[in-house]
């Protein structure tokens, strides 16, 4: 498993991170790393991974209390529309570190551009038939993310 966060950091940010590394957690039949890249989208490109389950539990949990973004919160994002060369190698990149991770799962933190990358992604992985969860963790100060009623 992987966590990204994106944008600013925010309090929800890292209260998001760590219900989703402790949740994971829990479920060590299905997955067995937990990496979290370090300063969002550009961490992955540059296989910039921390191993999490490193962390003491504590420390976890109390990310749920301290504000910001412990993994440093990148705002790069693939730009299929602007530059789609670019997007395309950097698409290239992306899946190359995530295989080379055996990564199955991605959760992506962050507003409406990360949540659309988000969408990219899972598109892209069912193309190339690699089997990837990705799930969208919604962080937006201005609850702006279209399909969710609200957002931490």
């Amino acid at each position: 498993m992987l966590v990204v966060q994106t944008g600013g950091g925010t309090c929800a940010a890292n209260a998001s991170l760590a219900g989703a590394v402790l949740q994971a957690g829990r479920h060590p039949e299905s997955i067995e790393e937990i990496y979290g890249a370090v300063n969002g989208f550009a961490g992955i490109l540059e296989g910039r991974l921390i191993d999490l389950q490193e962390e003491k539990q504590q420390t976890i949990k109390d990310l749920c209390h301290t504000p910001g973004a412990a993994l440093g919160a990148g705002t790069m994002t693939l730009d299929f529309q602007a530059n789609p060369e670019l997007a395309g190698a950097q698409t290239a990149a992306l899946f190359e570190v995530l295989e080379r991770n055996n990564v199955r799962y991605l959760f992506p933190i962050g507003g409406v551009r990360t949540q659309d990358l988000a969408n990219r992604i899972h598109t892209e992985a069912r193309t190339r038939g690699y089997e990837l969860r990705v799930i969208g963790i919604p962080k937006s100060a201005t609850n702006d993310i279209p399909g969710t009623d609200h957002s931490p």
